[in-house]
């Protein structure tokens, strides 16, 4: 094992234990290394962080199961520097924003590249406020309305499985993966 890998085991216990898994048995084994790792505070309970892969710069967030609702809820707002909170805006430097999402027997993570997110609206533009927060909907969600639906029908463009079938042998595929390809 490489030191750089070496390096990316060794962040990854520093973290929660499903972003841990998903670096230990996903990126790692791609070649993906993990590097300027930053937890969030105020979004602790989303389980936020910044860091680096490869040369992506990542805005990862854990999503929540909600009781009365389909699709999970996920944060995805900054602190401005006067106090309150603000969405994220197109100068923000990061490449993606990864959510993951699971059940008791089901894990997956969307990896959302930052151009969709500001054609999605999710990022505010100089013409328009992005969200502070939103929903994901990965495939084992059944949506109850319409717009849930149309969310859900882009959504699952970006999104990737978490599990046995899932592999992710090479870096050139994981590149494509973080790419959007």
């Amino acid at each position: 094992m490489s030191k750089k890998a070496s390096n990316t085991i060794t962040l990854a216990h520093k973290m929660n234990p499903t972003l841990s898994n998903i670096i230990t048995n996903v990126y790692a084994e791609c070649k993906l290394e993990i590097s300027n790792f930053k937890t969030e505070i105020e979004s602790k309970e989303y389980f936020a962080c910044t860091f680096r892969l490869n040369e992506f710069a990542i805005i990862y967030r854990e999503a929540k199961v909600t009781p009365k609702k389909a699709g999970q809820f996920v944060t995805f707002w900054k602190r401005t520097e006067k106090g309150p909170i603000a969405p994220y805006c197109i100068n923000d430097p990061f490449n993606f924003y990864v959510v993951t999402v699971k059940t008791a027997n089901k894990l997956g993570q969307f990896v959302f590249p930052k151009s969709v997110l500001i054609q999605k609206g999710i990022i505010s533009t100089e013409n328009k406020e992005g969200k502070r927060a939103f929903r994901v909907y990965p495939p084992w969600d059944n949506p109850q309305n319409k717009q849930a639906e149309r969310s859900q029908k882009w959504q699952l463009a970006y999104f990737y499985q978490i599990n046995e079938n899932l592999k992710l042998t090479t870096s050139r595929q994981a590149y494509e993966v973080f790419k959007g390809k």
